[in-house]
């Protein structure tokens, strides 16, 4: 049976000023895996998950969720099926944690009793505890402003998730915590989740498919075993022996 794409970019290319962001750039993700995104700064990476977000706007190409074309008739419809975590959150912080994960279920009209009851299986799945949902930003540690951050993109059950460096502002004990429990959410959620990281150990613990970029570009993309014991040019291999560090085997 042929995995389903759940996300395509059709050469898409997105250029600010005389920069190429996006440089021809055709990908397929697939429906219900992890994908992430890795690079050196500016190679494109953070451009290309808000281009599929419609954040930025492609100068060329197509980007589709689902065969359905991303554009301005259907972006609406199409960001709620979406959710999107930014790094150190992006939580309002004049609202509690409660009122950041809720705003746009509220906005929408759903059910109080229902937010109360998403927010409960939320706070399960996030560890997150439940006496501190009243707190604000400021009042919650680095850890506790990504859960809740994690838990307002999933506020509305999206099948897509976008995280551009989730957990690049957490220090190391706390950020291999998260890395362990993500690993455990995605794998319990099953959704289609795209993830941007500059460190390729993190690449290879989330994705089953892990895409490097490189001036706009895509260099190579297969599974970070495959990045790392069969780089197909001296830039990948540059990259992943920059990285300085001892890379788990990777069976798969």
């Amino acid at each position: 049976m042929t995995d389903r794409t759940a996300i395509s970019l059709e050469n898409v290319s997105v250029q600010f000023g005389a920069l190429d962001a996006l440089n021809d750039v055709s990908l397929d993700i697939v429906h219900g895996k992890t994908t992430v995104l890795i690079g050196p700064s500016g190679c494109g990476k953070s451009t290309l998950l808000k281009t599929i977000l419609h954040l930025v706007k492609p100068d060329a190409g197509t980007v589709k969720i689902d065969d359905a074309v991303m554009d301005e008739r259907a972006v609406n419809v199409m960001r709620r099926r979406m959710g999107y975590v930014i790094q150190d959150g992006g939580l309002f912080p004049h609202l509690t944690a409660r009122r950041n994960v809720t705003l746009m279920a509220s906005y929408l009209g759903v059910a109080a009793a229902d937010q109360e009851a998403r927010l409960e299986a939320l706070t399960t799945l996030t560890h997150f505890p439940v006496d501190a949902m009243d707190r604000f930003p400021a009042e919650l540690s680095g850890g506790q402003r990504q859960r809740v951050s994690l838990m307002r993109s999933l506020m509305l059950d999206p099948e897509i998730l976008l995280m551009d460096e989730p957990l690049g502002a957490l220090d190391p004990m706390i950020r291999f915590d998260m890395q362990n429990e993500l690993k455990e959410i995605f794998h319990t959620l099953s959704k289609t989740v795209v993830l941007v990281t500059h460190d390729m150990a993190e690449a290879m613990h989330f994705g089953d498919t892990v895409v490097l970029m490189n001036e706009g570009h895509i260099e190579q993309l297969g599974t970070g075993g495959d990045l790392v014991r069969n780089p197909k040019n001296d830039f990948v291999m540059h990259f992943v022996r920059s990285q300085r560090r001892d890379f788990p085997e990777v069976a798969r």
